[in-house]
Parts: C-alpha cells; sequence; structure tokens
C-alpha cells in the first residue's frame, strides 16, 4: 500500500557526495518545442512541474497535447482527473484531434489511490488535475484548505523522487495570476509554470517562475485554434504587428526574456492634465521606475513633465521587468511629447541610472542580431554595447547620456 507512514518508499541510504552519479538528468521530449525550452529542455525524469493559470487558459489543453505526443512516442501516461468527468476530457481530446489510443486515465482524488495505481500502471508522466481537489485519507481538513493542498503535494512530491515518475500538477491562481494555495506548495515542487493569456485572448504565455532543471523567466509563446495550442517559431513577429500608420509615442525595445531576446513594442502617450493631481499610469512595466525615469528627464535632459498625465503601455499584453527598456520608454515619452513620429525601423535599448547615463545591459550583441533579423536598419544603444563588427544592415548609434540618446530626434 501507498500509506502515509511508507509514501517515501524504502529507507534512503548514506552516500558520500562524491560517489553520487553525475549523468545529466534523463529528459523527455515533449513535441512542443516552446514547452521544451520552459522546462530547460524537456520534461526530467522524476521532476515535479506545477502548472497555473486562470479557467480556461489551456492548462488541461496543453498537458494533453503534452501525453498524447509522448504517448505515440512509446511512453507510458497516466492522466488522473479529480475535477472534470472522463468523458469530458475524452470529448476535449477527440475536439483537438489527438490520438487517444495509449492515454491512460483515472478519475480519483485521493493521492493514496493515485499512487497505488501507478504502483500498478508504471506510468513514466503522470498528470494530477488538480491539486486543489486532492487529499490524504490520515488529513481531518477539506480538500482544497491550505493544509490539505500542502499534505497532498508533499505526498506525491516525495512519491515521484523514489520512484522517477515525472509528475504535473495543475493548479488554481488568484486574481493577481498569483498561484492559489500554501506558499510552500512552490517550495516543494522542482519547476513551477504559469499559463496567460494575452490580452487579445489570441496567444498564450507559458512562463517559468522557478526551475531548478532550467532557466527562471523563461517564456514560451503559443497560438489558440480549433486544434489547441500550437507554438509560435517567431515571437517577435508575433508582438510587433504594428499599425502601418506611424504615430508619435511608439517605440521598440528588445528585452531579454530566459535564454533569448524578444522585439516588442512600448507605447506612450503625454497629455496636458486637466486636474490638478496629473495621473501616471503604467501596464506592462513597474509604475515606480517611469516615476525615476520621469525625475531624470527633468534633471538631465531639462523636459518637464510635473503638469501632464502619462501612460505608457507595453503591446500585446507581455511584461517587462528588466531595465533594458528604460531607454525606449524614456524616448517613447519624449517622442508623445513633442509629437514627432519615430521612424519603425529603429530599436532602442539601454539602461538609466540617476545621474543620466546611459548603462551597458547584458546580451546586447544576441539584442542588436534579433533586431538586424527583423528588418530593423538602426539602433540606439548604451556605448559600452557597440559591436566590435559590424552587424548586417544594422546602422549603430551608441550612446552614453540621456540628453545625447535624445538628440537622435534631430535625425527625423
Amino acid at each position: 500500500s501507498s500509506g502515509l507512514s511508507g509514501y517515501a518508499g524504502d529507507r534512503s541510504q548514506v552516500q558520500l557526495l562524491s560517489d553520487v552519479d553525475l549523468a545529466k538528468a534523463e529528459r523527455i521530449s515533449t513535441g512542443l518545442a516552446e514547452f521544451d525550452r520552459v522546462l530547460g529542455g524537456g520534461i526530467v525524469r522524476g521532476s515535479v512541474v506545477l502548472i497555473g493559470g486562470a479557467p480556461g487558459a489551456g492548462k488541461s489543453t496543453i498537458l494533453l497535447q503534452v501525453i498524447a505526443s509522448a504517448a505515440q512516442k512509446g511512453v507510458s501516461v497516466l492522466y488522473v482527473s479529480g475535477e472534470e468527468s472522463l468523458q469530458q476530457i475524452a470529448e476535449r481530446a477527440h475536439r483537438l484531434g489527438l490520438d487517444v489510443s495509449a492515454i491512460k486515465m483515472l478519475a480519483e482524488t485521493s493521492v493514496q489511490s493515485i499512487c497505488d495505481c501507478v504502483d500498478e500502471e508504471k506510468p513514466v508522466i503522470l498528470i494530477v488535475d488538480s491539486i486543489q481537489v486532492m487529499h490524504t485519507v490520515n488529513s481531518e481538513t477539506a480538500p482544497g484548505s491550505v493544509s490539505q493542498v500542502r499534505e497532498s503535494a508533499s505526498y506525491l512530491t516525495q512519491y515521484a523522487k523514489k520512484n522517477n515518475v515525472s509528475i504535473f500538477m495543475v493548479g488554481h491562481v488568484t486574481k493577481d495570476q498569483s498561484l492559489a494555495g500554501p506558499m510552500t506548495l512552490s517550495h516543494i515542487v522542482d519547476a513551477q509554470v504559469i499559463l496567460s493569456a494575452t490580452d487579445d485572448a489570441r496567444f498564450r504565455v507559458l512562463r517559468s517562475d522557478k526551475n531548478r532543471f532550467g532557466s527562471v523567466g523563461e517564456l514560451g509563446f503559443f497560438s489558440m485554434g480549433s486544434t489547441g495550442l500550437k507554438e509560435v517559431k517567431n515571437p517577435s513577429a508575433m508582438f510587433l504587428s504594428r499599425s502601418d500608420k506611424p504615430s508619435s509615442g511608439s517605440v521598440v525595445t528588445v528585452i531579454w526574456e530566459g535564454t533569448r531576446p524578444l522585439l516588442v513594442e512600448i507605447q506612450a502617450l503625454v497629455t496636458e492634465s486637466q486636474y490638478g493631481n496629473p495621473r501616471r499610469l503604467a501596464v506592462g512595466l513597474d509604475q515606480n521606475r517611469l516615476a525615476m525615469l520621469l525625475a531624470v528627464l527633468t534633471r538631465h535632459a531639462g523636459i518637464f513633465t510635473a503638469n501632464d498625465e502619462i501612460y505608457a503601455n507595453v503591446v500585446g499584453g507581455i511584461k517587462v521587468t528588466e531595465t533594458a527598456s528604460d531607454l525606449a520608454i524614456l524616448v517613447g515619452v519624449v517622442s508623445s511629447l513633442k509629437d514627432r513620429i519615430i521612424p519603425h525601423d529603429i530599436v532602442f535599448f539601454g539602461e538609466i541610472g540617476l545621474n543620466g547615463e546611459i548603462r551597458p545591459v547584458a546580451n546586447g550583441y544576441a539584442r542588436l542580431n534579433e533586431a538586424a533579423k527583423h528588418g530593423f536598419k538602426k539602433a540606439v544603444i548604451p556605448k559600452a554595447n557597440a559591436p566590435k563588427e559590424a552587424i548586417n544592415g544594422l546602422a549603430i548609434r551608441a550612446v552614453s547620456t540621456v540628453s545625447e540618446a535624445l538628440d537622435v530626434f534631430e535625425d527625423f
């Protein structure tokens, strides 16, 4: 039996650290390159991944696709549903056109019963949908309670490690897109990923918030269609579907997400305030950082915005957290304030310091390559990021101060 008293399996043996096998962790490809990227290169045997997302984001859909692909390659899989009926899942799989002939299903909410079934079926990949409805037999609290979620997750994680089973736990999220349940849930699992929809609901973004086997902050992009989620192989193009008619305040930057560069459009709108206390609103950006950049603009470029309302937005619903977008944000604000249109073929990136200096950012050369690949002809970047060799079709303007960067408006 898989009772709580023995859920950790046989007693572990003490080993010398020097005797531990350093063989690379075995990974299983999911057949979705973007999904593999977020996990660090595929599913690690014996790993536990928590995947969260709002209702309708596509959590169950993407996991069905993953195990259908794995089953086609001869990998044994088991899908445990504690919420939907098996008929509902079968209908979804049929709608997606998946080959389900090798997918084993189980409707169960007791983690002990699930592990007993796994002992018999010996799956390599186990899906638990969802962790919030699971319970342990000896617990007196209701399923979904903090202690019950913690105990169920701990039980399954211990089982996964002892039996080399890869487990995906589906988790619910709160209104602010953080995972519901105890904070310890994030500490228990090996990886935590969030699946969310872009503002227009056409695309899905899979983001790793924690990963013991890969990069944190890695993003995977998918489009939602009638046959499920399809990977977007060129996400930069997805975020650069710009209007044919150029407008002031629109500027492109190159951010770094996980292990790759990504081109995104930032829009700024500056308008005279009709009230005594002008609003400053940032969507997809750090509002405090926007306030700091406006202070730098006043002090070191002599551009006064205290009486203006300022709005900044990252197009496509993506969230930008790194400081490499500073220069683009400031240029967008000035572009809107002066009503000067920035050409579509120019890209900006660089961190701005409080003294008005333009500081270098990591992976500058890779960012420039991404811009050149998408047809950009000019880049305004920190002087310390200036490449030693020319990049095909890309003219570089290296700047060291904010005032020097804003001289770019004299060019057009």
